[in-house]
């Protein structure tokens, strides 16, 4: 029988938060009174698209490799990802001397793949989305005695990201709502790990993209969803929900939304108006969220994860010529 995985407590993001503060800064949370104008709320962003990658996973990555024993890091670490979570364990591969390998999606994002080959890590491509990418990272590890590292399934991941939250209550310890977005969930579980400990009355909100709603469907219904990925923002296209993130989100996230692909591209947009970031999919889907439940935050504290900055020059060119005909 199969034994289920370690949740993280408070205490491992604790302990966590000492190990990740060596290598990080802690990132500013700012508050807009442009957004708060157009939400009606008192908003707050926190900008995890500060990070040295551009994206929130750097903390997961740096906490998972500071833990590894001398025997695993001399094995070296292989990893399947479409971009931000391949970049964490690069750099954090670098930071302490381990061989790393990342599996990527052949269509994956040229910014983050050449990112990823500066920091030193060896890059193989294999399959269209990410989960063809896992299976093969899987089959390799195997074959090679590399310490294969999941995207999710990870208790030592999701210590890390929590680190977000902590800082969010230092700063904001009255916040009243936390939105931040779900591709596989250890942003969210990481949130529901610390939040739900400090102060359970704050709703913790997690939203996807409605042409990949693989985790929200599993939340929903109480039992795992598969559905192939649609959308064109990586930082949300899982086709399948990871086990130990998703039993975290079904027991304590408040509420979880699905947004359009054209309601995320317009987030972008406004963010980049009204915060001068420029913002990858993933990280705009909060407020694209938020502007769907307006009339529930009217006069409340709110805070928006932005997980991630890495939007193409490409891709960003594609939306302004399509919004600002």
């Amino acid at each position: 029988m199969e034994q289920p995985l370690y949740r993280p407590t408070l205490q491992d993001v604790l302990q966590a938060k000492k190990i990740i503060a060596r290598y990080l800064l802690r990132t500013p949370l700012h508050y807009y009174a442009s957004l708060s104008k157009l939400l009606g709320a008192e908003v707050y962003v926190k900008h995890e698209n500060h990070q040295p990658i551009g994206a929130f996973k750097i903390r997961g990555g740096i906490y998972l490799l500071s833990q590894l024993s001398p025997e695993e890091r001399n094995r070296g670490v292989i990893t399947a990802s479409s971009g931000n979570h391949g970049q964490s364990i690069a750099y954090a591969s670098k930071l302490f001397g381990v061989r790393a390998i990342i599996v990527c999606p052949e269509n994956a994002n040229p910014d983050k793949m050449e990112a990823i080959k500066n920091m030193g890590a060896e890059l193989l491509f294999h399959g269209r989305e990410f989960d063809d990418s896992r299976i093969y990272a899987e089959q390799i590890a195997q074959e090679k005695g590399y310490r294969y590292i999941h995207a999710g399934d990870e208790p030592l991941l999701i210590a890390g990201v929590g680190t977000i939250h902590l800082e969010i209550l230092e700063d904001l310890p009255d916040a009243e709502v936390i939105i931040t977005p779900i591709g596989g969930g250890s942003g969210a579980a990481g949130a529901c790990t610390v939040v739900k400990a400090i102060n359970p009355a704050i709703r913790v909100i997690g939203v996807q993209a409605e042409q990949a709603p693989a985790v929200y469907l599993s939340w929903k219904e109480g039992r795992e969803v598969i559905r192939p990925s649609m959308t064109s923002f990586e930082g949300l296209a899982t086709r399948s929900p990871f086990k130990l993130p998703l039993g975290i989100l079904r027991d304590f996230l408040d509420d979880f939304l699905v947004v359009s692909e054209e309601e995320i591209e317009r987030a972008i947009l406004i963010l980049l108006e009204k915060t001068h970031n420029l913002v990858e999919g993933a990280g705009a889907s909060p407020l694209a969220a938020a502007l769907k439940i307006r009339e529930s935050l009217i006069g409340k504290k709110v805070v928006l994860v932005m997980s991630g900055g890495n939007i193409t020059l490409s891709g960003l060119r594609s939306l302004l010529i399509k919004h600002l005909k």
